[in-house]
């Protein structure tokens, strides 16, 4: 494999082969006394510190320098750097470096929760988007131009504006260069949380990319849709409003003070990745999904739904929860990116020319899971509540005011009227259904429970058992 357009992966290769001996930091030293399992331990001969020749992430001058401007090239950026702390930490980053505290901050309501615990941090007021129905995918889709020019006009003192693109689920729509230009008419940043989109860097069947329609900070989850390692992660800057400055200085305070050159190395591999995926790799990719949705579409009860994103596929069996097809696609080996009342969501891999992929076992897998399915827990109807019913809205409280507060743990129906203090999670995907200070209502607690009885994952404030979440119950006026 040809190394030469990868600076970070070259050094590193040239720096093991001169059979270093370590007397410095990781204490495994070169993996010696490591006792992982051999296939594991082979890599921490690369798993190395900041070394004379190996350059330092939080003062790039040398081979790391080369590696985060061959990126900035590739995304067309004006800066562009790599990420240890995954996209949480990006999201940080460029929330600190754009806000102050009481600020407020225009925000799609469908964010991850990394977002909303950066402005919890910095303590920026968000006021809330929250995006219409997509009924196609049935999950929440994004915001629209209309939305945000009324956030703005109802908010003209906003700091920034910040928008998930694409969504979990692949829908990207088509007015964010019209939503950005709007922003930046009214001098307000916009801000991207792109991180299911580092693959739109390769250009057309995928997407564009929020960096190429004009957004002012971009982060990329690497490791979701190219071939990095977990927590591997870009934050791209291409904007006049907004210090580039001021990034790197959050960078440097937020990210670990000891990055991990494996995964800095992943990160330099996957931009190579992206960089060099031509026309060909196009077309084999489009053929491959083209003969996994042929096979997938010939399985009795089985739809296929697509996305923007050629990346994403979901798939539904009729009086079935996602839940209970992903239970049994695990029972066959199949491991699914999520699972909702409706669908499972699929990640599909971003395959170049020439490379293998198991086509007929993956159906001959996903038919012997629906023959499977248990037809005495069919779902006769699949009318769950979906949406929640907000557009434009502020939290009643702020973390310093919750905390003034005296919380505990009420039974669902008995926390319809109360806030949150603190936010209830299903994850994956990480999007909040309740954020910490916003007022529960009925609509809430009814998909809370519909989840819940589904056996859908959660973080944060609840308690399943039980049938509680913590909310305020000494709020004024009561």
């Amino acid at each position: 494999m040809d190394y030469m357009n990868r600076p970070l992966v070259e050094r590193m290769i040239e720096f093991t082969q001169k059979k270093p001996i370590s007397f410095h930091v990781p204490g495994h030293k070169n993996g010696m006394l490591s006792g992982l399992p051999v296939e594991l331990r082979s890599a921490l001969s690369f798993d190395m510190t900041e070394l004379t020749g190996l350059d330092d992430l939080h003062q790039p001058e040398e081979v790391i320098k080369e590696a985060q401007e061959r990126l900035a090239d590739f995304y067309q950026s004006d800066s562009s750097y790599f990420l240890v702390n995954g996209s949480t930490v990006g999201n940080l980053a460029m929330i600190y470096a754009t806000c102050r505290a009481g600020d407020l901050v225009i925000v799609q309501r469908n964010a991850h929760k990394s977002i909303f615990n950066a402005l919890e941090l910095v303590e920026a007021k968000p006021i809330l988007i929250t995006p219409e129905w997509d009924e196609y995918t049935t999950s929440v889709g994004v915001v629209s131009e209309k939305q945000v020019q009324e956030a703005i006009r109802l908010y003209p003192g906003a700091k920034a504006v910040i928008l998930t693109y694409p969504t979990y689920y692949g829908t990207t729509g088509n007015q964010l260069e019209e939503i950005i230009k709007i922003c930046h008419s009214n001098r307000i940043p916009v801000l991207v949380d792109e991180a299911h989109g580092a693959h739109f860097g390769i250009g057309k069947p995928f997407p564009k990319s929020a960096l190429t329609l004009g957004a002012d900070i971009v982060v990329h989850s690497a490791h979701k849709t190219l071939p990095a390692m977990t927590m591997g992660s870009y934050l791209h800057v291409k904007s006049t409003l907004v210090s580039k400055e001021r990034v790197e200085k959050y960078l440097q305070m937020l990210q670990s003070s000891s990055p991990s050159y494996l995964l800095m190395a992943s990160l330099d591999d996957a931009r190579a990745y992206a960089e060099t995926y031509t026309e060909k790799d196009v077309s084999s990719f489009l053929q491959m999904r083209k003969e996994l949705i042929d096979q997938l579409v010939k399985i009795k009860d089985l739809e296929v739904i697509t996305a923007n994103d050629p990346l994403k596929l979901m798939i539904r069996v009729e009086e079935y929860t996602g839940f209970q097809l992903l239970e049994a696609l695990e029972n066959e080996q199949i491991y699914a990116e999520l699972a909702d009342p409706y669908q499972v969501l699929f990640v599909l891999p971003l395959l170049k020319e020439g490379m293998d992929y198991p086509i007929k076992e993956i159906s001959h897998r996903i038919q012997k899971a629906i023959d499977a399915l248990d037809r005495s827990k069919k779902v006769m109807e699949k009318n769950y509540p979906t949406k929640l019913t907000r557009d434009i809205a502020e939290l009643c409280y702020n973390r310093e005011e919750l905390e003034e507060f005296q919380s505990d743990w009420l039974h669902y129906e008995e926390a319809i009227g109360k806030v949150v203090s603190a936010s209830v999670i299903p994850y994956p995907p990480g999007i909040p259904l309740l954020l910490a200070g916003e007022r529960v209502s009925k609509e809430d607690i009814e998909l809370l429970v519909s989840l819940t009885n589904m056996n859908a994952s959660f973080q944060g404030a609840i308690r399943i058992k039980e049938k509680k979440i913590f909310v305020v119950i000494n709020e004024v006026g009561e």
